[in-house]
């Protein structure tokens, strides 16, 4: 299965390159950062239909991305598990296109269900959701992604506050812990201190795994699920390396928001096995 997803992964890095060079912007270092999640979590760890993609989610699990410049993995993993054609990839940043350089949901994209251009917002707007999930008596999960320069945010800290105070146990949160933004690493910008123990401090059962191995991703993700509906919501802290799957993006700042040229990018490509078919 891992093996499978491994697969895959691959084919999702080269996508979000691919439409990156071709709209030349956007945001790689982190969208190849966190690949490995979007594919464990929509190809083996979600309960989805997406041939019946609704606003809702009743019945279904859902998912909210709160830092949204890291689209090109979740479009990529949208299409490649079924929400809208592969060939739709190649629109990206587009005038007019679905797939606009943050989500957005004015052209009413499948798979999502609220706009992420702004950040720091997103765990607020999965804490609503959850909340309505339960209030309807579902046991379905909702699940975020954040990235470790948003937690810079003090809205992130209200939403995680007011969580545990609820106890809001059918969310599972996911921190991109890649350690650079825009301006450098973040420990430099403005460091985080002890990730686990803020989480804890604030009422949530932290685990920690390394998010681009999907052989140790993949069971940490089970383990969050299954210690879901106890009372306290969770957060995974996901150690990954910027650019991964890249060697020449790997731990640089500088490609958070750089578009690989036409050499960048066939040198990229070189490294990842085509496993499913280029759009």
């Amino acid at each position: 299965m891992n093996k499978d997803l491994k697969e895959i992964a691959s084919q999702v890095r080269r996508d979000l390159l691919r439409m990156i060079n071709g709209a030349k912007s956007g945001h790689p270092g982190g969208s190849l950062s966190c690949t490995d999640y979007f594919v464990a979590l929509y190809f083996s760890e979600m309960h989805l239909a997406p041939e019946n993609f609704t606003m809702s989610g009743k019945g279904e699990d859902v998912f909210y991305l709160s830092n949204g410049h890291v689209c090109p993995a979740w479009y990529s993993t949208l299409a490649r598990s079924g929400y809208f054609p592969v060939s739709e990839l190649g629109t990206l940043r587009q005038l007019g296109s679905r797939l606009q350089g943050h989500p957005s949901i004015t052209h009413h994209l499948p798979g999502i269900r609220t706009a992420s251009g702004s950040l720091g917002q997103g765990l607020s707007v999965a804490l609503g959701h959850a909340l309505a999930k339960k209030a309807d008596g579902e046991k379905n999960v909702v699940y975020t992604l954040h990235g470790d320069g948003e937690l810079q945010e003090g809205q992130i800290w209200e939403a995680a506050m007011l969580a545990a105070s609820k106890g809001v146990d059918n969310i599972i949160a996911a921190i991109d812990y890649n350690g650079q933004q825009i301006d450098g690493p973040v420990d430099k910008v403005n460091s985080l201190g002890n990730l686990r123990a803020k989480w804890e401090s604030f009422g949530w059962i932290v685990l920690e795994t390394v998010g681009n191995d999907m052989d140790k991703l993949v069971p940490v993700m089970k383990e969050a699920r299954s210690l879901l509906f106890n009372g306290k919501p969770v957060v995974i802290l996901l150690h990954t390396e910027m650019g991964a799957g890249v060697d020449f993006m790997t731990g640089l700042h500088k490609w958070h928001g750089t578009a690989p040229n036409d050499e960048q990018l066939a040198a990229a490509l070189a490294q990842l096995p085509e496993t499913l078919g280029d759009y």
